[in-house]
């Protein structure tokens, strides 16, 4: 198992970016894909983007393409999500996650992060 530690959330204004990390201990990140999930209050988890092991494979949930972009560097056994033009919908409690294959699925995923909280104010 590979154990995650989310951060980089905070309070930013709408318009303003942040860059959330999930570093990695007990195995490689390399041989994992990553992904973010999201919650907002009393909304259910959503999915918001995904990497595979290579870095060849990226998806991302229509909400938030064009403006979030999802990293890993393995060399520092972190995965990153940077968030660019971030809008008040925006706010949740933001969770990394890993598995061996790249998936969008919320239950695919068995390593979890525990969480960084983006509040996007108006």
């Amino acid at each position: 198992q590979v154990q995650l530690v989310d951060s980089g959330g905070g309070l930013v204004q709408a318009g303003g970016s942040l860059r959330l990390a999930c570093a990695a201990s007990g195995r490689s990140i390399s041989g994992y894909a990553v992904a973010w999930f999201r919650q907002a209050p009393g909304k259910e988890r959503e999915f918001a983007a995904a990497i595979s092991w290579s870095g060849a494979i990226i998806y991302y949930a229509d909400s938030v393409r064009g403006r979030f972009i999802i990293s890993k560097d393995n060399a520092k056994n972190t995965a990153y999500l940077q968030m660019n033009n971030l809008r008040p919908e925006d706010t949740a409690v933001y969770y990394c996650a890993a598995h061996y294959g790249i998936s969008r699925l919320e239950h695919e995923y068995d390593n979890w992060g525990q969480g960084t909280q983006v509040t996007v104010s108006s």
